[in-house]
């Protein structure tokens, strides 16, 4: 009785020692990755947080730095151009979103086919994405050139001479969804790549029995791939939406804003205030504002997701 009583207690021992060990394990290997998020995302925001209630200056002036309470947030309220960010943002995410979620499961559907030469597809379209966003603004500047550009010279050809020239970066009303453009076709690769992982972890015999009780394609799609994406669907959803509101280097090198404030957003207008007009603390208190609205955004997705999921059980 005692030795199994002394053999039950070593197997115990032995456990919690390995189980101990497997979580040191654990922590070293995220340990990298937790310092990273520390650094770079935890710290500065509690910094931008700690900011924005104060008068902080990029450079020191002639007053110190002053604690002003709410100040910041009201003139928030108050400031036109910041509304219209906020407008454009959002117009942008409810372009963008969808329509690079829709063709970027469309892609993937289309290259997920056993043809031959079908790598050479996967890897033009991905090339956008890991091309530097600065070069491909350049590029799409010259495309949208109103004397010399590609993208007039098709339309008129198209259009017989009827339609075009148009000053896409230069007309307020123009300038927006041609930034739309450029940024779907630069991201939607890696939204493609995504949903091509997602289309590969579906069991083949899902479709076989489909296809033997006579399903057809569009059956298929729609009672097996789509439902077997919602996890992948939510996960490309969440990136753009975050990719939407951090829209910065398109408008950067393309349109600074204008005309007219009609291309503004709230990334670069923040970037703007802090760096050109040295006002830190009032661009962090639109950072704050930004981090919770995209908090807010996800948080309503998911919500709509949930409910989604409830009604189908």
């Amino acid at each position: 009785m005692n030795r199994t009583i002394r053999s039950i207690g070593r197997r115990t021992a032995r456990t919690s020692y390995w189980r101990r060990r497997d979580q040191l394990v654990g922590w070293a290997f995220s340990a990298p990755a937790l310092f990273l998020l520390l650094t770079f995302l935890i710290v500065p925001f509690v910094m931008a947080l700690g900011f924005s209630f104060t008068n902080q200056r990029l450079v020191a002036g002639p007053l110190p730095t002053q604690f002003v309470g709410w100040r910041n947030y009201l003139q928030l309220l108050q400031d036109d151009t910041l509304h219209r960010a906020l407008f454009n943002n959002s117009l942008f995410g409810w372009v963008v979103v969808p329509v690079q979620t829709g063709l970027a499961l469309f892609l993937a559907l289309l290259i997920n086919q056993k043809l031959r030469g079908v790598t050479i597809f996967r890897l033009i379209y991905f090339s956008p994405v890991v091309t530097p966003l600065v070069v491909v603004s350049v590029v799409w500047a010259f495309l949208y050139n109103p004397g010399q550009g590609l993208m007039n010279a098709f339309i008129k050809t198209v259009s017989f001479g009827y339609l075009g020239p148009y000053t896409w970066l230069n007309d307020g009303n123009l300038a927006l969804p041609a930034i739309m453009l450029l940024t779907i076709w630069q991201g939607v690769g890696f939204q493609m790549i995504v949903y091509l992982a997602g289309l590969l972890t579906i069991p083949e015999s899902l479709y076989e029995t489909a296809r033997v009780d006579g399903a057809g394609r569009w059956q298929q799609f729609w009672h097996i791939t789509f439902p077997q994406l919602s996890n992948t669907t939510f996960f490309v959803v969440i990136a753009t939406t975050v990719q939407a509101f951090k829209l910065y280097t398109q408008i950067e090198v393309l349109t600074q804003g204008g005309p007219a404030n009609a291309t503004v957003t709230v990334v670069w207008y923040m970037v703007h205030q802090s760096i050109r007009d040295l006002r830190v603390g009032y661009a962090s208190a639109i950072a704050v504002v930004i981090f919770f609205l995209v908090i807010m955004r996800i948080v309503l997705i998911l919500r709509s997701v949930l409910l989604t999921e409830a009604k189908e059980v």
